[in-house]
């Protein structure tokens, strides 16, 4: 073998004290307990737990440097635990909604990306249908659009009538569609209210982007997904409400799926909101008690996977300005992992072993590269992270992103990445990121993904 690392292993749903990986070519070739196979190197690390390589399933690594901002980005995933990102389509400056625009996003990947990446498509109105195929062909994992207009370009509203058509094009192929969720003419409205209120502080954001909005949203897009058969996906529920609608639609046989974000899980309008302002502005928004719930959602596996929806943004871009012109997203690739170990812990749940389903096998399934990615089992991918428990309080200062503030500055982690390997090759050892730009791979979609009993391929 080449490689034998040690430590207490979470493999395929099962815990193993004083386990064993042994790695060949980059590939896992086995996994046991006791005494390892002889190896060419052998890694030890004690008591730390040697987790799957955490999938982020919604990140937007472009929104600020345009697609050499995959650099920064990459290596906070690595930092993070994360050997893959599957990042969003609203590229700056123009979204992946053609052949060529995948193409040179993958160039991109290829020249500056330090992790491995799958991507999203989406379709705009100049665009509609006709390029869906070619993006399905070029490899995208699953596309997404918004029913909310935040850059008539970037990233545009799409209507029901093209969300019709765009679903009915994706049923026979299996492939999901995912939603930003909030209703345009609601929000709007009550933007518009709290301006001539004279409301500007992080409250007001909430109070504009109310349940109601993003219910509505939520639940036409669900039935638009119902009557053709498509995969439908909510991209970021806030709320337990949002996941008792995908669980209702489920339940008459819809193939419908929703994701959570891990700042839900861990910041409340209230408690957090007067201290934070803008550093935790998102949309959908973070809302006042609504953490209860979502927990109850995981607990009842309403929750197809945890995802970081890391933004790109510099802090400029939040502050010294109107709470309703600050931009929509914080950093989250380094703290996705740490933060949601943490909150699971605080939940009395098993953090690490709820972050091996949620935060890899599941998105790995969902996006069709379970087949290399996702868990810990002979000729997967050798991706791993190596996460030590204790008390650890988060420095921004010390992240990789290229931006250096967060939401989570200064709050006490029971978990850190110690260590993290792509492909068999150690990464990130715990204080420096090990790889180079372009050292990170393109993943098509391969496998037939979250309904195995759907159309396609």
């Amino acid at each position: 073998m080449d490689i034998v690392l040690r430590g207490t292993v979470h493999a395929d749903g099962e815990v193993i004290e004083d386990g064993w990986i042994a790695v060949e070519n980059g590939k896992i070739a086995a996994v046991g307990r006791g005494e390892a196979p002889a190896a060419a190197i052998l890694r030890d690390f004690g008591r730390s737990l040697i987790l799957p390589g955490i999938i982020d399933g919604q990140t937007h690594a472009t929104s600020y440097k345009g697609l050499p901002g995959l650099d920064d980005t990459s290596a906070s995933a690595l930092a993070g635990g994360v050997t893959t990102i599957v990042d969003m389509p609203y590229d700056e400056p123009l979204p992946l909604d053609r052949p060529e625009r995948l193409a040179a996003k993958i160039d991109a990947i290829r020249a500056h990306s330090r992790c491995d990446v799958a991507l999203y498509g989406t379709a705009t109105v100049e665009t509609g249908t006709a390029e869906i195929a070619s993006l399905i062909e070029g490899g995208v994992a699953a596309f997404k659009i918004s029913s909310f207009e935040s850059s008539p370009t970037r990233f545009p509203r799409i209507g029901a009538d093209l969300t019709l058509d765009l679903l009915e094009t994706l049923a026979p192929t299996g492939l999901p569609l995912g939603l930003h969720n909030e209703d345009q003419e609601i929000v709007r409205s009550r933007v518009a209210r709290m301006r001539v209120a004279g409301r500007d502080d992080i409250a007001a954001h909430s109070e504009s982007r109310p349940l109601a909005a993003e219910l509505a949203a939520t639940a036409q897009f669900l039935a638009l997904g119902h009557a053709t058969g498509a995969h439908a996906h909510i991209v970021h529920i806030s709320h337990g409400e949002g996941f008792a609608e995908v669980g209702a639609f489920a339940a008459i046989g819809a193939p419908v799926t929703g994701e959570l974000c891990v700042h839900y899980l861990c910041f409340d309008a209230d408690a957090d909101g007067p201290e934070l302002g803008a550093r935790m502005k998102v949309n959908p928004p973070i809302r006042a008690g609504a953490i209860p719930g979502l927990w109850a959602a995981i607990r009842a596996g309403q929750v197809a996977f945890v995802s970081s929806d890391h933004a790109s943004w510099p802090i400029d871009n939040k502050l010294g300005r109107s709470i309703f012109d600050a931009g929509a997203g914080v950093p989250g690739l380094e703290t996705l992992l740490p933060a949601f170990v943490t909150a699971a812990d605080a939940q009395g749940l098993d953090g690490a072993r709820f972050a091996a389903d949620l935060l890899a096998e599941k998105p790995a399934r969902f996006f069709g590269i379970d087949d290399r990615k996702g868990s810990i089992a002979p000729g997967k991918d050798a991706d791993f992270v190596i996460v030590e428990r204790g008390d650890f309080v988060w420095s921004a200062a010390a992240a990789h992103d290229g931006l250096n503030w967060s939401p989570f500055e200064g709050r006490t982690f029971t978990a850190r990445v110690a260590g993290t390997w792509l492909r068999g090759r150690e990464v990130w050892d715990g204080r420096s990121v090990l790889s180079a730009p372009g050292d990170g791979i393109f993943l098509p979609r391969r496998t037939r993904g979250w309904f195995p009993d759907s159309r396609e391929g």
